[in-house]
């Protein structure tokens, strides 16, 4: 299924992001919407306000460590995008979208506990199931980000050396068909000479019986000349 595209504004940080802190804010990002459902299905049967308040003060938390994640991610997939075949690519842009409806479920999840702390059953139950289908988006969510790493190679320094490796080896490749070239437009230049020579080996092989009939000629009169002398 194909989400529709959605854009959130850009924001300009002061400092830059490090590598690889996407993990890490992603496991807490999992992690405490667990706790939290746990906490809420506990607080059904002992109803205190104080446990509620407790589920609020975590989901707020959840919300700071999913933008922390949705920056933190940005940044790993601005790194690794160059690396990835169009497979890879293609997977990365999908769960960088993802990611975007995570981060907006989150608040929509902050706002519902809110609503749900006034009493009304409706709202709890539209809680407490909008919290089940946010936990399942999380995990497919987790489940692609693995994908990412060990299908696709996704900021893996091996796999990136490998790359480089194969760049180089194409660019080799590429050195030696322009040398393959090069050598076979000499070829093609050198066979016009074999069509010279057998035209010089024609013009000797005639002009050579007539400079021997000469010579001969030449030695025959000089022998006659010595004769009569004598």
């Amino acid at each position: 299924m194909t989400l529709p595209e959605i854009v959130l504004p850009k924001v300009v940080l002061p400092f830059d992001i490090p590598v690889l802190l996407h993990p890490i804010a992603d496991h807490f990002l999992i992690a405490l919407p667990i706790v939290i459902f746990l906490i809420e299905i506990i607080n059904l049967f002992f109803k205190k306000r104080s446990i509620s308040v407790i589920s609020l003060f975590l989901l707020t938390l959840t919300l700071i460590i999913g933008i922390t994640a949705y920056f933190t991610g940005m940044a790993d997939a601005k790194e690794a995008y160059d690396g990835l075949s169009k497979m890879g690519q293609t997977a990365l842009t999908e769960h960088k979208l993802f990611g975007t409806y995570i981060l907006l479920g989150t608040g929509v999840m902050l706002g519902l506990k809110i609503l749900a702390m006034s009493g009304f059953n409706f709202l709890k139950g539209l809680y407490f199931l909008g919290f089940i289908i946010f936990i399942l988006f999380l995990f497919k969510q987790g489940k692609e980000g693995g994908e990412l790493v060990y299908k696709y190679g996704a900021n893996i320094e091996e796999v990136a050396s490998l790359k480089d490796n194969i760049d180089d080896l194409k660019d080799d490749l590429s050195d030696a068909q322009d040398t393959i070239k090069t050598l076979k437009e000499a070829s093609q230049k050198a066979e016009v000479s074999p069509v010279v020579t057998p035209v010089v080996q024609s013009i000797v092989k005639e002009d050579t019986p007539k400079k021997s009939d000469e010579l001969n000629q030449t030695v025959t009169s000089d022998q006659n000349s010595t004769e009569t002398t004598e």
